[in-house]
């Protein structure tokens, strides 16, 4: 009887064990991870559609998955940076900023996050992580322990993809040129001592297969996929990861663990950041800071433009082209191509040239739009945003045809209608919208 007694009551126990979270979680980790960030503090916002992402949302949902899962790890496989225009400098100075507030456990360096140099990224003290780097200025391995289980982070910057390789002069590589000896190294002496490793990398899977036997590999995070994230994949002991890019969405990786680190199973689930997620107002101190910044940016650049003003404009604005195209005038007017800049006005974002660019006529050229106490007549997408500079056109009667005359029609869409910014766009869906005749070129 007493024995009975004694197994119901150990039964119990082990039953309870069972139930509380605590125990239940000994064999499992929870990776929430982010890919491409490409220099996109927060989304374009131009279309519904094109509406995900964000720094502040990704902070409403980090937020949130902490609170339930506190000892979840967050890794980033890098490229939060990009340098295609002047203002995305200051762009990235404010999403490391951004970043630094969510609290990464890890991330991987990219080519792209030395755009403004080493000094530039290093500034905020993020947890930067490059295996292959020739000497001690980032960590070559990063370890992260929560709730008795260990994360071993790695990362592999591409050496074909460094900017030095375009160079004309002699220069050395900034990372060992494909010697992936120390970090194969590093790789099984984790997995001796029993920790989940996770590799980064900007290869494609095939490339990196090639390049790193994958036995010690328990996760493989490979080149982002634009946008959207795919489902993982096992190949082996190796669960492979593709992350999204533009920071549209995150992923939550919970998997199971057998005794030595490896993966046993897991559970995938991507989640998109659309509007309906909140931004985190903890981080609204930060946003209004750098709106600030941006339009004292945009400011300062109008006082050079003016000062710089000379000669006459090339473009007419669109009063001057309803003279002989009344028509055409009328359809673009009841258009949301006629009301553009206000847009811009209504979400507070009128100074920011990221935006302006494609709301208004010319911006950033010469005789082009500056601002709309300066420029009025060149507010709004008009004809010359399509069609190109008319003013030659004009006072010529017609006889000397617009700049992109030649130009087919999705040519002309395309200056705007990007991928990035207008995601759902169709030609055959939008052109009758606004639909109107074109004069033939002579």
């Amino acid at each position: 009887m007493k024995k009975t007694l004694l197994t119901v009551i150990s039964g119990l126990c082990c039953a309870l064990l069972l139930m509380n979270p605590a125990y239940a979680a000994s064999n499992h980790l929870t990776v929430v991870y982010t890919g491409n960030l490409d220099g996109e503090l927060e989304p374009c916002g131009c279309s519904l559609e094109g509406d995900f992402g964000g720094i502040r949302r990704q902070a409403t949902l980090i937020d949130r998955l902490r609170k339930k899962k506190p000892h979840l790890f967050l890794l980033s496989s890098g490229g939060f940076l990009r340098s295609e225009s002047v203002h995305d400098r200051l762009t990235g100075e404010y999403i490391l900023k951004g970043v630094n507030a969510l609290k990464y456990d890890a991330m991987g360096v990219q080519w792209t996050d030395l755009a403004y140099g080493v000094d530039f990224i290093k500034a905020d003290s993020l947890p930067w992580v490059t295996s292959n780097w020739n000497d001690t200025t980032f960590a070559a391995e990063r370890r992260i322990t929560r709730d008795g289980k260990t994360i071993a982070f790695f990362n592999w910057i591409d050496p074909r993809e460094s900017p030095q390789r375009q160079m004309q002069a002699s220069h050395e590589l900034t990372a060992e040129n494909n010697n992936s000896a120390a970090l194969l190294q590093s790789l099984q002496r984790a997995k001796q001592e029993g920790v989940t490793t996770v590799l980064a990398t900007t290869l494609k899977l095939a490339e990196a297969q090639q390049l790193f036997p994958l036995a010690h590999v328990d996760i493989l995070l490979v080149r982002s996929a634009y946008e959207k994230y795919a489902e993982p994949k096992k190949i082996e002991n190796t669960l492979v990861l593709q992350p999204g890019s533009r920071g549209m969405r995150m992923a939550e990786l919970d998997v199971t663990l057998n005794a030595n680190g490896t993966i046993k199973s897991w559970q995938h689930r991507i989640i998109p950041l659309p509007k309906t997620i909140p931004d985190a107002k903890r981080l609204a101190g930060w946003y209004k800071e750098y709106n600030a910044r941006v339009k004292a940016d945009y400011e300062k650049g109008v006082q050079l433009a003016k000062a710089a003003q000379s000669g006459a404009s090339p473009y007419a604005g669109e009063q001057v082209c309803q003279t002989c195209h009344a028509a055409e005038h009328k359809i673009w007017h009841g258009s949301r191509h006629g009301r553009a800049y206000g847009t811009l006005r209504r979400v507070n974002k009128a100074f920011d040239p990221n935006c302006i660019v494609c709301h208004t006529v010319g911006f950033n050229t010469p005789g082009g739009f500056i601002d709309d106490d300066t420029t009025p007549h060149l507010s709004n997408v008009q004809c010359e945003s399509c069609h190109g500079a008319a003013q030659a056109h004009a006072t010529s009667g017609g006889a000397q045809p617009v700049a992109n005359a030649h130009w087919p029609r999705e040519k002309i869409c395309a200056q705007c209608h990007i991928q990035a910014h207008s995601p759902a766009f169709n030609l055959d869906v939008y052109w009758p919208k606004i639909q109107h005749k074109r004069v033939p070129a002579p």
